[in-house]
């Protein structure tokens, strides 16, 4: 082959290379970019700012815990607990506020402690139980829901707290106070698993842990952290829920939200196998998800079939992934 030839080749291959990089790494955003342009079309009303505005609001919750979901899924875990962890911190915030008269801070401080507390005791069954993280997290999950049926008789808690109501409520510089958490949330994670030992140790043992062990990581201590931020960032999306309403539903808040949040996140790139994601793939996730939401309301589409829809792109989503 000549030397002509032979130069011709390797370019090609260096642009399939860097075809494939961009693909891999961006897919997601122009999904989403794809996505809103469709939108717009259908619906002259989704480019409003009320409905942007309405559609952050919305995904923030979700999108909290699903920014703790990340780190779980990286490590090669799943925490099934998110949403019953939600309904069980955001029972203890408004439990102290309206049964003990705590102060909001106090209050809040319990329900964040309540998911950190749940984190743990995850993270603990997984590593020195040894029990698999879908049967220990399935398990906490009725657990948890449980005992906020049990506390309130699978009833809600309703409280008057005007300053604690600001928070779901409240805008600043016309943003949503939700949706400054979230991107706060975001900005926080997106510095620990890119920007940090710890961040660099979750991949290492998500994408083989006995290697890592052998190169003197604690899988462990990595472990359990990766929980507890899980049940920390469920404990943060139960304080905007449950600021929002003023109140708590024992029986559906937080209902699904572990789903949705395992979506966004595999939407956004990562894998279930592990050692693979990103915090802006995640946050892409969510948003790709509550546009679709958005635009089927836009549209009328029965919420019957919006799960359904769901579910297509969860699989495309997968399906598109790459293959290691």
């Amino acid at each position: 082959m000549s030397t002509a030839a032979t130069g011709i080749n390797k370019d090609v291959k260096q642009d399939r290379n860097w075809i494939k990089y961009v693909w891999d790494q961006y897919s997601v955003l122009f999904a989403l970019i794809v996505l809103v342009i469709f939108a717009s079309i259908l619906s002259e009303h989704f480019l409003s700012v009320a409905n942007i505005t309405n559609i952050l609001r919305q995904v923030s919750i979700v999108g909290i815990l699903a920014l703790g979901m990340t780190f779980v899924i990286i490590l090669g875990g799943i925490d099934l607990s998110v949403g019953s962890i939600l309904a069980l911190s955001g029972t203890v915030v408004m439990a102290a506020q309206v049964n003990y008269h705590s102060s909001v801070i106090v209050s809040i401080m319990l329900g964040l402690l309540c998911g950190v507390l749940i984190g743990l005791i995850n993270g603990l069954m997984v590593t020195y139980g040894k029990i698999t993280a879908f049967i220990a997290t399935l398990a906490m999950m009725t657990i948890a829901r449980s005992l906020a049926l049990y506390y309130a008789d699978a009833g809600a808690i309703s409280g008057m707290n005007s300053l604690y109501a600001k928070i779901g409520n409240n805008y600043v510089l016309g943003i949503p106070i939700p949706v400054i958490i979230f991107a706060v949330m975001v900005f926080l994670s997106y510095i620990v698993l890119e920007k940090t030992v710890l961040g660099r140790h979750i991949y290492a043992v998500g994408g083989n842990s006995q290697a890592a062990r052998l190169s003197a990581i604690s899988v462990f201590r990595v472990t359990i952290t990766a929980y507890l931020i899980c049940g920390f960032t469920a404990a943060v999306g139960s304080i905007i829920e449950t600021s929002r309403l003023n109140s708590i539903s024992t029986s559906t808040s937080g209902n699904m939200y572990e789903l949705d949040a395992i979506a966004s996140v595999i939407i956004g790139g990562a894998s279930l196998a592990g050692g693979r994601g990103r915090i802006l793939g995640t946050l892409f996730g969510v948003l790709i998800l509550g546009v679709l939401s958005n635009i089927m309301n836009l549209l009328n589409i029965s919420p019957y079939l919006q799960g359904v829809v769901k579910g297509l792109i969860i699989v495309a989503a997968v399906l598109l992934q790459k293959r290691d």
